[in-house]
């Protein structure tokens, strides 16, 4: 059924397009009430409209806190136009049934995202009429056309200028886009109030959560082809990575490829100097640290050549066009994520029809993570981002062999990669660049070993992280054979003093951290 539309109100903070809607729809005869600053604006244009206060004959009160909580107007929206005894009562109170509600919030989002805006600025920018009208205007939908943005004032305007009337179809669309808005409106206010709990030290994990993500595009498939899928990111984060990069080149991003973007950009983000890493299905198969980008490329490259096909490489600096020229010498790659490109590089890289190039921006110091969820069926686990590092001061060596000072330099950079490898998690590195990776197997040894098979003969005089402890010698034993000088692990297993002895026995110094790093 189609609607006609007599009567409007007009209220809204964002007045985008506001005029131009406006006289469109009264030149097709529709009487416009509104409120405060729209009506002026409509009034200054020329428009003819009627005051709220003036129709209620109620003045708006508490500096403009209450303009429209009116059954005047609730009446008027919510009436059932089908149900005579309802449409008595409007006429018996003198009350207008209202046809179309354009309305739009205050904007307590961009309130907020301003930063060192005071709680009670924040608080005065949550909307209660708007909302109030909304969800009356949403749930009476099969009566009243409701508008909850300028984003639709042309599909209303289409079908009001070509027959004068509003579809079944484009009222229920509307009705569900007003939910969708007034859900995610309310889950920022109940997010900003719940951020003012845990900094006062209070319920840090509430009774329940409501997290809201926009839809940042769809994907072609999910993990695999028979999948849909699509990105939605949170507007809250202003962390670099793959959710708020640019993409300056290349076809859409897939599932997969989004998954490894961000492992590629989380694991350089661990690093003051220029840094490179290279991932295969989340794991990186190569990483390194050096003075300069292209060198830092280079040996993340040479970390497992073979594996890094088709790979994923992220960077913490702005590419120049050294590296930029090793790149496209390596063979195929699909995604590169980095601080920015300059004009050299970005001209050779684009050179390469398929592959896919983002752009971060500069890496924040004070990036504000928010919560990692895992989801299982019919549940979600929250927890806090692993974020913790490593001082040296807390360093422990428990060996009779101490570390020297390269060799520490290199297991800091070895143990940082291991915190980004699924469990269990082993790294062999030499220096600051990653000669052998185990990662995702069951047993501990079973990750030295595969971690050893990678490294070959660059595993001597190399340094190992695990990510976890050594529950028993075997795998230690394991990485002394084949040349292992020193170790880095968390420590405190039962079987420490076993462990300990076997360096000792091959001359290996051993760190423990006291920190463990699952990766699941």
């Amino acid at each position: 059924m189609d609607i006609k539309i007599k009567n409007a109100i007009i209220s809204v903070s964002d007045k985008t397009g506001l005029v131009a809607f406006a006289k469109r729809i009264a030149a097709l005869g529709v009487n416009i009430y509104s409120t405060g600053g729209t009506a002026g604006a409509l009034e200054n244009a020329g428009i003819t409209v009627t005051k709220i206060a003036e129709y209620t004959g109620f003045p708006e009160i508490l500096d403009g806190r209450v303009k429209s909580l009116h059954p005047k107007i609730h009446g008027g929206i919510l009436a059932k136009r089908d149900m005579e005894s309802q449409m008595v009562q409007l006429k018996e109170n003198s009350i207008v049934p209202f046809d179309l509600i354009v309305i739009n919030l205050y904007p307590f989002e961009k309130v907020i995202k301003q930063g060192g805006v005071a709680v009670e600025e924040a608080i005065e920018n949550i909307d209660i009429g708007g909302p109030s009208m909304l969800r009356s205007s949403a749930k009476n939908y099969r009566f009243v056309c409701v508008v909850p943005g300028p984003e639709f004032y042309g599909t209303v305007l289409e079908e009001l200028e070509a027959g004068g009337s509003i579809s079944f179809v484009t009222r229920k669309m509307l009705a569900m886009k007003v939910f969708d808005k007034t859900a995610y409106y309310d889950s920022l206010i109940a997010s900003y109030f719940h951020n003012l709990i845990v900094e006062q030290g209070e319920e840090k994990y509430p009774g329940k959560v409501s997290f809201y993500f926009n839809k940042k595009q769809e994907l072609r498939y999910g993990e695999n082809p028979h999948q849909s899928a699509a990105f939605y990111t949170n507007p809250d984060i202003t962390v670099s990575g793959v959710s708020t990069a640019k993409k300056l080149h290349g076809k859409e991003l897939s599932f997969n490829n989004i998954l490894d973007i961000e492992s590629a950009f989380e694991i350089v983000k661990e690093f003051d100097n220029p840094a490179c890493s290279v991932i295969k299905h989340t794991n990186p198969c190569g990483a390194a640290e050096a003075t300069v980008l292209s060198r830092a490329f280079l040996d993340a490259w040479a970390g497992d050549p073979v594996s890094a096909f088709g790979s994923i490489i992220g960077f913490n600096r702005a590419l120049d066009k050294k590296t930029a020229e090793e790149i496209v010498k390596v063979g195929f790659v699909e995604c590169i994520i980095a601080t920015g490109y300059d004009t050299d590089s970005l001209d050779i890289l684009t050179g390469k029809k398929n592959i896919r190039i983002l752009e971060t921006g500069r890496i924040p110091g004070d990036e504000v993570y928010d919560y990692d969820m895992k989801r299982v069926i019919g549940g979600v686990l929250i927890q806090e981002r692993d974020r913790k590092d490593i001082d040296e001061k807390n360093l422990k060596v428990v060996t009779e062999k101490k570390v020297t000072d390269e060799e520490l330099r290199s297991l800091i950079f070895a143990w940082k990669v291991a915190k980004h490898v699924k469990s269990n998690a082993i790294v062999i590195a030499r220096e600051t660049k990653i000669v052998g990776v185990g990662a995702g197997q069951m047993s501990r040894v079973d990750a030295v070993i595969m971690a050893l098979n990678k490294a070959k003969e660059k595993a001597g005089r190399a340094v190992l992280a695990s990510d976890a402890f050594f529950p028993k010698p075997d795998a230690v034993r394991l990485a002394a054979e084949n040349g292992i000088r020193a170790i880095i692990q968390p420590g405190g297993s039962i079987g420490d003093d076993e462990v300990i002895d076997v360096c000792n026995l091959a001359g290996i110094a051993m760190i423990f951290t006291g920190i463990r790093h699952f990766k699941h």
